[in-house]
């Protein structure tokens, strides 16, 4: 009981400062995106280590890289400049390549690539909260992504503590079925629908509900992508920074992964 009330808590917690940062946007949002993001990418750096260099999480040269990349990415995004962050990831990728050399042979080459890796994975992906935010009908936008990521595993659990029958990926995810899959992906499209009309987004509604249903499909392949990368590494959370539910990359794996699929495809029919 008392495991369910410290989750419900930080549920609560969590949602007002993030839901507060969503309608407010600017420099609050572009905050609270950058503080995710480095602590996201310190959880997946810690990851990918072994277990005994975990507790010691000084960063080295490549990931100091990473931190510094990140936090450019997010400076050129907050003065408008989207294609400046193409030009960061490039450069990134040719200081992550110089320290790799000069450096040689202290690094694997598979530590190179799981830096730049994660600066992508975790940095430029949950950016794009920020951006849909900020970009025109942002405010109505932006909680589609929550829609179709939060919305599906809630529904999703739901539909498959009902009716699941079907192994969706046993040797990954035991418990998750693909009627729960299904109807995660049902519920996200019918709250989609909802929303549009709630919000007045006109003939838009049904793209609202489009929208929705898509990054449900999405989502769950970042919720399972997460799960993937802890059973390879031998971690049951990423982090303990929010009470009952983990670290940032616990409680937004399907947001990392479904906050550019909403961005692009409102660009696309909105």
């Amino acid at each position: 009981m008392a495991g369910f009330r410290t989750r419900a808590l930080s549920a609560i917690v969590l949602v007002v400062v993030l839901g507060t940062a969503l309608f407010f946007g600017g420099y609050y949002l572009w905050a609270l995106m950058l503080a995710a993001s480095l602590v996201g990418f310190y959880e997946f750096l810690r990851a990918m280590r072994k277990p005994a260099d975990r507790e010691n999480m000084k960063p080295d040269i490549l990931e100091a890289l990473g931190y510094a990349g990140i936090a450019v990415i997010y400076g050129v995004l907050l003065i408008g400049r989207l294609i400046w962050a193409f030009y960061v990831l490039v450069i990134l990728l040719i200081a992550l390549m110089i320290a790799y050399v000069l450096q040689f042979p202290k690094y694997p080459t598979s530590k190179m690539m799981q830096v730049f890796f994660g600066v992508i994975y975790v940095g430029v992906m949950l950016s794009f909260v920020y951006l849909t935010r900020m970009a025109e009908q942002g405010l109505k936008l932006v909680w589609l992504i929550f829609i179709a990521s939060w919305i599906c595993d809630t529904c999703a659990y739901l539909s498959g503590m009902l009716l699941g029958k079907h192994k969706l990926t046993p040797e990954l995810s035991p418990k998750k079925s693909v009627e729960g899959a299904i109807g995660g992906i049902i519920g996200s499209a019918l709250v989609g629908l909802l929303y549009g009309v709630i919000i007045d987004l006109g003939d838009a509604a049904w793209i609202s509900a489009v929208i929705s249903g898509i990054g449900a499909v999405i989502s769950q392949f970042g919720d399972l992508t997460a799960s993937a990368i802890k059973r390879n590494h031998d971690i049951k959370d990423y982090g303990k920074l929010i009470p009952g539910h983990g670290g940032i990359l616990d409680r937004f794996d399907s947001v990392i992964i479904t906050a550019p699929i909403v961005f692009i495809l409102s660009e696309v029919f909105i």
